[in-house]
């Protein structure tokens, strides 16, 4: 490309998919996208939040990878040493809750395959979908660093999991017991706090007496969940309520079961609410695990993993969990014991992942003791190398949970996974754990649970730059990371995790800022569901609009924070947009004869147009580089469209034709190096927000460098900086908006002459203005132009003032004034119309007190707008008339 003679023609029509297609396998065969590990720059580093394998992306995705996107390619043109890293996430349970559904309609399951058997399938399953999203980034167009691509079961990610997981038992931090636990009956695993979803349910209290066994008196206590009573191994109530002084340490007989249980004191219990007495069941609660803690009280289990009543719920053993809620609430009605079922609308723990009701579950599983890890990560962010949380407010909602949390359930009943690393010898049930197998391996057997996926993926910022081998050039030079993209709806899940994780194993904070953005809503800001039949497949916009107008939309539809409404209508006007720049490239590369890169030449006398536009590059430039610093996308967006649309295409390249046109070479030949570096300047702002089309139009002007991602991001040059010509071309703009404004308010064509006067404030702006009055007959097309500081304003005109100047346009020369007076006339006939129809309507009674509020007030505005208009157009005609 450099100084060669370029084919400076575009096609006619701008067409996304032609321009796209095949231009990512330029960038990612010229390896413009490799980070270099080039020790004169600055490293840059982003982990891209890795997609679960279990499906292809949808429009959050697409939005939160464009944002990344953004930035980095920002920072690659500025000069760093851009690493953004690419990898996928294995995704645990919604994996294997794929893969199972895959096979149960092939009429197999899990266990008919074994272990390997599965894990095969869960492989096949996982290159297929990575294929789909690699893909899918390909339409996106995202500059991803391919040759460090990395999945969370790699050998390299498998043994930085294995060495955080000894590291913390070792330290005491991991342990293993048995505890109440979310369990998803469906998918017959454990859950973590935040992997459970509470819904509001309309469901019941369920008021039951059990009796005394000596038969003197009965205990009043309620229930929402009836099943678990056959659990119980206690009544519990509030040692200082006086109700129940008499019954502490008596028994009552567990209906049903017919199995004696004590009668406790406990402080736990709230006097105040209901009859102040408390079934105890510490298998199936987690206040009652605690209470039965205390009291020494036995643990009694009686459903199955599966949701199933287990041999211990009698003669309700194999039923599942609410048809045995609906046989035992009959057979305690019939023996006397329920005597009320009242109406109670609560909060019901469903599992993310299946949407089951999670039952609390006594199990037996491994736990990360969060207490001192969460202290490490709030003490940092009283520090200097804080995480800084764009906006700042969810610093607080960070903060808010990492204060109150509770041990981290780790351990999961699957098989696609990180298997936990820990052996149980066959005959003495000794416990190993460590990070390679025990050497007699046929004498052990390993724990059968996986890790949380969340467990690996905490790891992320480290674990793929090669960590634990601190030898690693990738963990030494990229690590930390510059910035995490992610929503607001993982801050807990992930964001937390590799915070507190990278403060342990590595001693810095895993990322400087992390950006917050929201979710993608509808048009109407519904949460977009399969359910809702809302969604919107982002490959189906690309193929639509193209990859350019989605990425351009996504990035400046929305501030930090907040979530987006995507609009079909809006992505149109994007890719009017991108049209808008086409077109006017084309013209521009179509103008500009031979010049090469070293023929442009910004040093000769340039029209006040130039100096204008340059100006505006300047000050562009300034303020979208400003704004992508702070990630202020939406802003730097607005800022590039104004100075594309409006002044760029609108007004310079209008204004550049005058030379273009003309005859005098010099003059050809600046505007076009105007052009050129204009255009050159602007696709470099543009190009993280639309690669594809920046990328096409950059290869066809003179410009130097094999491509546009690896261009010099743009910088001010103080020296094509004129604030008067600014000042200048700004008053010229707007008289020539204020006589076209003028023409339309009277209904007088552009191609019809009119005389033009303008009087200048001071004969300073005069003289400006005479200067450049070739740009005002060229856009006013006026029979006759007066620019005087002394003017008299003409009797009869239509006026403007703006700064500096004042317009006058004479009536004579602008409209015939009998005809206008007698168009106006019929106007005013028409407004009186109008007025009488809505006045009539008003003064009906039965309308105003029988028609809705709204069209009553609607009524009365259009009456107000109707009069408003026709008091104008009688202004008008007593203007003309006098």
């Amino acid at each position: 490309m450099d100084n060669e003679q370029m084919d400076v023609s575009l096609p006619t029509k701008y067409d996304p998919n032609t321009i796209e297609k095949g231009r990512y396998d330029f960038w990612v065969q010229g390896k413009f996208f490799e980070a270099k590990d080039d020790a004169s720059k600055e490293p840059y580093t982003v982990v891209i939040p890795p997609p679960n394998v279990t499906g292809r992306l949808h429009l959050g995705h697409a939005w939160d990878t464009t944002l990344q996107d953004i930035i980095t390619r920002v920072k690659r043109m500025q000069g760093y040493d851009v690493l953004w890293l690419p990898g996928m996430d294995h995704a645990g349970i919604a994996t294997q809750s794929k893969v199972e559904a895959k096979l149960k309609e092939q009429g197999k399951s899990r266990y008919d395959l074994g272990r390997e058997g599965f894990l095969e399938q869960a492989w096949d399953w996982k290159e297929e979908y990575a294929s789909f999203i690699r893909q899918q980034w390909e339409k996106l167009g995202l500059g991803l660093d391919y040759s460090r691509e990395r999945f969370t079961l790699d050998d390299g990610l498998s043994k930085a999991v294995r060495e955080v997981f000894v590291t913390l038992y070792e330290k005491g931090l991991i342990y293993r017991g048995e505890y109440i636990i979310n369990w998803d009956p469906d998918t017959k695993t454990a859950l973590s706090d935040i992997e459970v979803i509470y819904q509001e349910v309309q469901g019941h209290f369920y008021h039951m007496r059990y009796p005394l066994v000596d038969g003197s008196d009965h205990i009043e206590i309620a229930t929402t969940r009836p099943e678990t009573m056959l659990g119980d191994t206690a009544v519990a109530v509030h040692p200082d309520d006086e109700r129940y002084q008499h019954l502490i340490g008596k028994k009552v007989k567990l209906p049903i079961v017919g199995r004696e249980i004590e009668i406790v004191a406990d402080d736990y219990v709230d006097m105040e609410f209901g009859s102040g007495a408390v079934k105890i069941t510490p298998a199936h609660d987690p206040n009652d695990f605690e209470i039965g803690n205390r009291h020494n009280l036995e643990r009694v289990l009686v459903m199955n993993e599966d949701g199933t009543m287990n041999e211990r719920a009698g003669s309700y053993q194999g039923m599942d969990r609410f048809e045995c809620r609906k046989r035992l609430i009959k057979d305690l009605q019939e023996e006397g014991v329920l005597f009320k079922i009242e109406e109670h609308m609560h909060s019901v723990g469903h599992s993310e992942r299946s949407g089951a009701v999670v039952e609390p579950y006594l199990s037996t599983q491994w736990f990360v003791k969060m207490g001192p890890l969460a202290d490490q990560a709030i003490e940092l962010q009283g520090g200097e190398d804080k995480v800084n949380f764009i906006p700042d407010r969810f610093e607080k909602t960070y903060l808010g949970w990492m204060e109150n949390i509770r041990d981290w359930c780790i351990s999961r009943q699957l098989w696609w996974g990180h298997r936990i690393p820990a052996w149980y010898h066959k005959e003495t049930g000794e416990l190993y754990v460590g990070r390679e197998e025990p050497k007699d391996l046929e004498n052990w057997v390993q724990d059968n649970d996986v890790l949380d996926t969340w467990f690996s993926s905490a790891l992320w910022p480290f674990s793929t730059m090669g960590w634990p081998d601190e030898e690693s050039s990738d963990y030494n030079r990229y690590f930390p990371t510059g910035v995490l993209v992610t929503g607001y709806d993982i801050i807990f899940f992930w964001v937390s995790r590799m915070i507190f994780q990278s403060i342990e194993f590595t001693g810095r904070r895993p990322f400087e800022d992390v950006l917050i953005h929201g979710l993608v809503r509808d048009a109407e800001g519904r949460k977009m569901s399969k359910s809702l039949g809302n969604g919107v497949d982002p490959m189906d916009v690309i193929d639509k609009y193209g990859a350019d107008s989605l990425r351009y939309f996504l990035s400046t539809s929305s501030t930090p924070g907040q979530d987006l409404r995507f609009m079909w209508d809006k992505v149109e006007a994007t890719w009017n947009f991108a049209n808008k720049i086409w077109n006017a490239s084309r013209f521009a590369l179509m103008n500009m004869g031979n010049i090469t890169y070293d023929e442009i030449n910004l040093e000769g006398e340039k029209s006040l147009a130039d100096q204008w536009i340059l100006t505006r590059l300047n000050e562009t430039i300034e303020e979208v580089t400003k704004n992508i610093d702070k990630y202020e996308f939406g802003e730097a967006g607005r800022h590039l469209y104004n100075f594309i649309w409006d002044e760029l295409c609108d007004w310079y390249i209008e204004m550049a034709k005058l030379p273009l046109y003309g005859e005098d070479e010099a003059k050809k030949q600046t505007t076009r190096s105007v052009l050129a570096y204009v255009l050159d300047h602007t696709m470099r702002m543009l190009h993280p927000f639309m690669p594809f089309i920046t990328e096409e139009i950059w290869q066809a002007l003179p410009t130097k460098g094999d491509s546009i991602t690896i261009a010099q991001w743009p910088e001010g040059r103080a020296d094509l900086h004129n604030e008067q010509a600014s000042e200048e071309m700004k008053r010229l703009v707007s008289i020539i908006r204020s006589v076209r404004n003028i023409r339309a308010e009277v209904d007088t064509p552009m191609s019809k002459q009119i005389q033009l006067m303008i009087k200048a404030s001071d004969e300073k702006v005069a003289a400006q203005l005479d200067t450049n009055r070739h740009y005002l007959e060229r856009f006013c097309n006026p029979s006759d132009l007066i620019i005087d500081s002394t003017l008299q304003a003409p009797e009869k005109a239509m006026s403007a003032v703006i700064t500096g100047a004042e317009i006058y346009l004479p009536l004579e020369g602008l409209i015939d004034i009998e005809e206008e007076i007698a168009r106006l006339e019929k106007e005013r006939k028409k407004w009186d119309d109008e007025v009488n129809l809505v006045q009539k309507k008003l003064s009906n009674e039965k309308f105003v007190n029988k028609a809705p509020e709204h069209i009553v007030q609607a009524e009365r505005e259009k009456e107000q707008d109707y009069m408003e208009k026709r008091s104008k157009v009688e202004e008008r005609i007593q203007e003309l008339k006098s």
